[in-house]
């Protein structure tokens, strides 16, 4: 199949004129101009869950009831003309390694202290709530961030909901799989090798690792601590960038957190690319393993950039192999010290996903480790150099697309996302929807910036939003409930 032949299709799933709200910023302007409540985009956001959660295993645990007084209180406080935040009335799913007021925090593991779920609401969480949005439950993850799905641990199977005998991607997997189906309009999900990115191309939607520092993690199950982002997923770069605006900022409680300014990243989306100098990583495409439908959809969106007035060039990511080996061994290595006495005293608690990954910790020596951050030292400031050429960078997000369920292995997933790179330098980066392979799965374009220039990220991927509909697509079965 080609690569119109793809748009085509996927133009073919595009919602038409009168279907339901699917953004954030769709959603918001109709709460401001009356044409919907609350309380509405709560119980659609129910009648979702209600039909199509049991297939695609999006909840760890739900919170209908106190969503949807919430919403009650949003409508209210509307009537009597008070704006409660730019995410009043706005739909939430919440990972499930984010700590949340009288709500489970299981991190997906039988290991879990149950003490964790009575810390609060994580500040990135009191944040989203002191803005309007109301949280609908705790998504599914992988077991501490990490890993693939266990059947024999009782937890949800996150299936794909445009195939779902497919993986949705991991770790946020939920999240991913809860935007595209119409269970929230947007969640947070937390990236330490491409947690965000990966099920954000996987589902279909879009998603940000931001600057590492940008965005507080207190509250949040570690999994690498110096590795650990929490971000915006939603429908639509738009969205997701003001929801990563009222999420950013310092908070003295967590010592990685850096104190800058937060400026208005919706500001930045004019929809103008001119002149914007942008390095396409094409020598990723000679992976073994590539999809050649990935590839041609890759190059396409280079071209689109192109045609709308960027200064395209190819360039070549310093020290990918080694970075990526850094991020890959490097974070295990930060979770197994973080998992070791438990692992000693619970091992059989641990999925055996899990505990593959953890053990690559254990294999990785001190000395390994030291070599691991002086690769990540040497790397920033190569890809610095780099980045004073271009004003970002673009790449696949992934090699494949989805991955199918049965066989499914951690040690396949990481040799084929193209994501860690960008963990270990802490630059940001976003996936955002790059169009369909010819079995009729998504997958995403990787649009990285230069640190703390998310403007910028934001600025490039709102543009290509803007010229596609790829991020517009909905899954069938979806379509079928929102009918």
């Amino acid at each position: 199949m080609t690569t119109t032949e793809l748009a085509t299709e996927a133009l073919a799933l595009t919602p038409t004129s009168g279907a339901p709200v699917r953004t954030i910023t769709d959603a918001a302007a109709a709460l401001r101009g009356g044409t919907t409540t609350a309380v509405e985009l709560v119980q659609s956001a129910i009648t979702h869950a209600d039909a199509l959660d049991g297939l695609l295993g999006v909840y760890l645990h739900r919170t209908d009831a106190a969503a949807l007084q919430a919403a009650e209180a949003v409508d209210r406080a509307f009537a009597a003309g008070q704006d409660l935040g730019p995410l009043a009335g706005i739909p939430l799913g919440i990972k499930d390694i984010l700590s949340v007021q009288d709500t489970p925090t299981t991190s997906q593991s039988l290991v879990m202290d149950p003490a964790f779920a009575e810390k609060g609401d994580a500040v990135v969480v009191a944040r989203l709530k002191a803005a309007g949005g109301i949280i609908t439950g705790k998504t599914t993850t992988m077991e501490y961030a990490v890993g693939c799905p266990d059947p024999d641990k009782p937890f949800p199977i996150p299936r794909n909901p445009w195939n779902t005998d497919h993986w949705t991607g991991g770790s946020s997997s939920g999240t991913g799989n809860g935007v595209a189906a119409g269970m929230f309009l947007g969640g947070l999900g937390t990236d330490t090798g491409g947690s965000v990115r990966y099920p954000s191309a996987l589902c279909g939607i879009s998603g940000i690792k931001q600057t590492f520092g940008l965005v507080p993690k207190s509250g949040c199950t570690p999994l690498g601590f110096s590795y650990d982002n929490i971000g915006p997923m939603a429908r639509t770069v738009r969205d997701c960038a003001l929801m990563l605006g009222v999420m950013a900022g310092h908070d003295a409680s967590d010592p990685t957190s850096v104190d800058v300014t937060v400026p208005d990243y919706t500001a930045a989306l004019t929809g103008d690319v001119t002149g914007l100098r942008v390095g396409v990583a094409t020598h990723l495409l000679d992976l073994p393993g590539f999809d050649p439908d990935n590839a041609a959809l890759f190059r396409a969106a280079a071209e689109e950039f192109a045609a709308a007035g960027a200064d395209v060039v190819e360039v070549q990511l310093p020290n990918y192999a080694a970075a990526t080996a850094a991020t890959t061994y490097g974070f295990c290595a930060e979770a197994f010290a973080y998992h070791r006495k438990d692992l000693q005293d619970r091992w059989q608690d641990y999925g055996i996903h899990t505990r593959r990954a953890l053990v690559n910790g254990m294999l990785f020596s001190a000395a390994d480790y030291v070599q691991a951050q002086r690769v990540r030292r040497a790397t920033v400031k190569a890809l610095s150099d780099l980045m004073a050429e271009v004003d970002i960078l673009l790449t696949p997000t992934t090699m494949i697309a989805a991955p199918a369920l049965e066989g499914l292995d951690f040690d396949l997933v990481m040799a084929t996302v193209l994501t860690p790179y960008f963990n270990a330098v802490g630059t940001p980066a976003m996936s955002i929807p790059m169009g369909f392979t010819s079995a009729g799965l998504p997958v995403g374009l990787q649009v990285a910036g230069r640190p703390f220039e998310e403007s910028t990220v934001f600025r490039a991927a709102d543009a290509y939003q803007q010229r596609t509909t790829h991020h517009l697509a909905v899954p069938a079965l979806v379509q079928e409930v929102s009918a």
